[in-house]
């Protein structure tokens, strides 16, 4: 079905699915790291699941209900539950261990050129990261913050890299590749969150000055019944919920159209040879057109997300 071939595309997996050839599924195993309240520590890989037909000591991958998905647990009253801890390196978490490793390989071969080519114009990769980087300091961070940015550059250059990153492997559609990361609520939800504590250790007085005693506010808004703190406050709880739905839905949304667009093709063409080759050619027409969109997209998100969280530093490190 194109629904549920659509959701196992954009959702987690506890292996890496290739491809399926004439019933036989090609795909890399990953590692499963469990521990249950019953018999402890369980590690082994993910083909021992074959691809979620099979148990493996009492566990088994859901397919239906609450947990669908998701490894569970046989309990001693005949139930499923899920594993006290589940550190499974799931197909989005590989994934991010390969962007981390992609921007370990990006920062530290410029470095080694800055040394190697002391006072001579970057050039090539060189090149293309210091543009960025000028663009994340010049246009985002010290226009948003303004005369403290240098305290922030570090986490919105990690933030502005790792988004964009994530953001261009997903559009890539071969392993180890294609995964979706940044279209992942937990994903966006974690950097949202450290968006939010960098803003709370950073606050000055002023900021919180802002929330608890606005200026310029009657005291009647404030007093008996703190109106103005209670709104400042519900404020404070959106903006990190903002970045992290904003970031999830336009990634996810950009997928579920592309995958939308070839699902026709084989709908169409179940009704009949001419209807999917008609449907064929205007799907990838327009699955093209998405994906420079996307490729659009991948930029813009990641300029987004630290552009927000950049004038809400600003706004937290703000004089009095």
């Amino acid at each position: 079905m194109p629904g549920t071939f659509i959701l196992d595309h954009i959702g987690d997996a506890y292996d890496w699915h290739i491809l399926t050839w004439k019933g036989h599924h090609l795909s890399v195993p990953l590692p499963v790291i469990l521990y249950s309240r019953q018999s402890g520590l369980h590690l082994f890989m993910s083909a021992k699941f074959h691809h979620g037909h099979n148990s493996h000591k009492g566990f088994n991958i859901a397919d239906e209900g609450a947990h669908r998905g998701k490894i569970v647990e046989l309990a001693n009253d005949g139930s499923y539950a899920r594993p006290l801890l589940d550190l499974s390196i799931t197909k989005n978490t590989f994934a991010i261990f390969v962007s981390m490793a992609i921007m370990l390989w990006l920062f530290i071969s410029v470095a080694k050129a800055y040394k190697r080519r002391k006072n001579q114009s970057p050039k090539g990769l060189q090149l293309i990261v210091e543009m960025m980087v000028f663009f994340v300091r010049d246009d985002i961070a010290r226009p948003a913050i303004g005369h403290k940015y240098k305290y922030f550059m570090p986490y919105l250059l990690t933030l502005f890299f790792f988004i964009f990153i994530n953001n261009l492997m997903g559009l890539i559609p071969f392993f180890p590749f294609g995964a979706n990361v940044t279209g992942n609520i937990a994903v966006t939800l974690v950097l949202a969150m450290l968006t939010f504590f960098v803003i709370k250790i950073t606050a000055t007085k002023a900021y919180w000055g802002h929330i608890f005693n606005t200026p310029g506010v009657p005291w009647w808004l404030k007093f008996p019944l703190p109106l103005m703190p209670f709104i400042e406050l519900m404020g404070v709880i959106t903006k990190p919920l903002v970045l992290m739905i904003r970031l999830f839905a336009n990634i996810t949304a950009g997928h579920i159209i592309v995958l939308g667009f070839v699902s026709l093709i084989f709908i169409f063409g179940e009704m009949s040879v001419s209807l999917g080759l008609t449907a064929s050619v205007i799907a990838v027409i327009f699955s093209i057109f998405m994906f420079m969109l996307e490729l659009l997209v991948a930029f813009i998100q990641a300029f987004v997300f630290t552009l927000l969280s950049a004038l809400y530093f600003g706004m937290a490190v703000v004089d009095h």
